[in-house]
This record gives structure tokens, sequence and C-alpha cells, in this order.
């Protein structure tokens, strides 16, 4: 099953907020062993949403779309999957029932404008939302799934474990497994990294990315297989050979950091550290100082001359 995420609204396009929403549904596909091909963001503009939806469509079987489910006039995604997939919104009276209780909960009565929010696509799956007033729906079109979700994280978070989930799950049956690993390396560049193991990052699967970050590397390698033991061992022989290659450069797996990792050594041979930073805003130190048992402290100064007289 190939998928794409849609995420709608003006200040994602300003970036005056971090696209949260596509990074957390990312990871859920990739769990559900679900291709993520493509990721879009769109204005809030209905013509524009209903033309990346059409788009999607043509290019993928699932598309979830995040945002504009609220009850006001730039809240459009309803009108837009509505103009996609040629279904007028109808008015769905249990969803309604559902925002007025909601509101009712807190002492408040529901405004008018609320009311948009119980008008969906002509049958679609309604998907009632506990935690808030805007309801997702799905929508299955002949071109494929449309699933749209509240752009609110914490809404949109829990209709896609308690709901959205459960429904792939049973959409997808058995499905292979996606196993990943990260080996993280240090003080070798992505370049060089890139002419060791380039062999490696042409194969299909297991797949074989790297990641930079500021002094370090990340190996990222994915595996899918019809079990996760098989996946297992399809990482387990591709991690082998990168070892070999790459050797004291791995300090590490998984999310663990370069400053855990000193610490761990340090704790394994008795041995403390301190530091003398300088020009560095004190970073190193705060880095280090998570780990305690093995730091015991560092001297922080704005130049070399401050710093030789803090020692």
């Amino acid at each position: 099953m190939r998928a794409e995420i849609v995420t709608t609204g003006t200040e994602l396009l300003l970036g005056q907020i971090d696209d949260t929403n596509a990074t957390y549904l990312a990871r859920q596909l990739r769990d559900l062993g679900i291709d993520l091909f493509f990721r879009s963001t769109v204005g809030d503009n209905e013509a524009r949403i209903a033309q990346v939806l059409e788009l999607a469509l043509a290019r993928a079987d699932l598309v979830i779309t995040t945002g504009g489910l609220g009850p006001t006039v730039d809240d459009v995604t309803r009108e837009a999957v509505s103009s996609a997939t040629n279904r007028p919104l109808v008015l769905y009276p249990d969803l309604l029932a559902q925002i007025e209780a909601f509101f009712a909960r807190f002492g408040s009565t529901m405004a008018e404008n609320n009311k948009r929010q119980a008008f969906l696509p002509q049958d679609c799956i309604p998907v009632e939302n506990p935690v808030g007033t805007a309801p997702g729906f799905v929508v299955e079109d002949e071109r494929g799934t449309i699933i749209t979700l509240p752009g609110v994280p914490r809404e949109m978070r829990y209709l896609m474990k308690h709901t959205i989930v459960p429904y792939l799950q049973q959409r997808l049956g058995k499905q292979d497994v996606l196993v990943t690993r990260i080996l993280r390396t240090v003080a070798v560049g992505e370049s060089q990294i890139d002419r060791t193991i380039s062999d490696l990052e042409e194969s299909s699967n297991p797949t074989v990315g790297l990641s930079a970050h500021p002094g370090q590397t990340d190996v990222r390698i994915v595996a899918k297989a019809s079990t996760k033991a098989e996946a297992e061992a399809l990482v387990a022989e591709f991690e082998a050979t990168i070892r070999e290659r790459l050797g004291a450069a791995i300090y590490a797996t998984g999310d663990t950091t370069l400053e855990a990792a000193i610490a761990s050594i340090l704790q394994q041979r008795g041995a403390t550290l301190a530091v003398a930073e300088t020009l560095t805003g004190g970073d190193l130190t705060r880095r280090l100082s998570a780990h305690p048992d093995a730091f015991v402290g560092g001297a922080v100064a704005a130049d070399g001359k401050a710093l030789a007289r803090l020692l």
C-alpha cells in the first residue's frame, strides 16, 4: 500500500509552527508496514487542497490529511474532500449531538458555527472525536482512501490510535514487518561514509540511508519481511558489513547520544570527566550534566583569557 500525508494550514507554510503531525503519522505508517512515498503541505485554500488531494489519489492508495476541520471560515478541508471526491456535504445528526454534548459537559452552549463540523461528505465513515469538537472521517473512493483527521495534535493522535490504526490493520490483514536500526557515527563525515558504503545504499531491501548532524552521521538500515525475525536477520547482515567497514566510528545504536556513550565508557572504567570550554555557550557542559555519575563539572568562559583565569 502506497501512502501520502497531506497537512493543511497556512501557518505551516509560513513556518510559524513545526509539522509534528506529519512526523507522527509517518512513524505510525512505518510501524504498520505501509510505504509512505509523499508528504505534502498546503495552505487554507479549498481549491488548492482539493487539487493536492486529487494529485495524491492519482499516486497513492491511502491519503491521510490533518487540519482544516474546525468551525471557522478558513477550515475548508471538508469542502476540499467533498470537491475532490464529488460527494456533497451532508449533516450527520449523531455527530452534531456529540458536538453539542461536548460543550454541555463544560456547561457551555454550542456556537452556531460549530454545526459546520457535523457536515461531512456523503457516504463517508464518520470518526467521532471524544476529546474535541472536530470529527474525522474516512472516504473510500474508487481511486483510494482518504482519512481526514483534525489538526490539533492531541486530537489527531487520539483518533489515530483508537480508531484509524485498528481500521488500517483490519484493511491490511497480514502485512510485511518493518525493522529499523540506526548506527550512530562520530568523527567521520557523511561524504566519507557514503564512499565507504555506497554499494549498500543501492540496495532496495534493506534500504540504507545517511542523515548528517553536527559532528555526527547516522546510518539508517530499514528491512521489510513477512516476519519480524526475517526482517531483523536482513538488518543484522547489513549491520555486520557496515560495522566491518566503519569500525570504531560507530559509537552506538538507536537513540543513544554521544555524551551518553562517553558517560557509559567512563563509568565502566571508574573514571570521571571535567571540561573547560570557551566560545561554546556552555553547550558541552549542558549536554554532559545529564550524566552526573561520570561528569563532575565544567568551566565556561567567553574567551581564552577568561578561561585561563578560571583555571
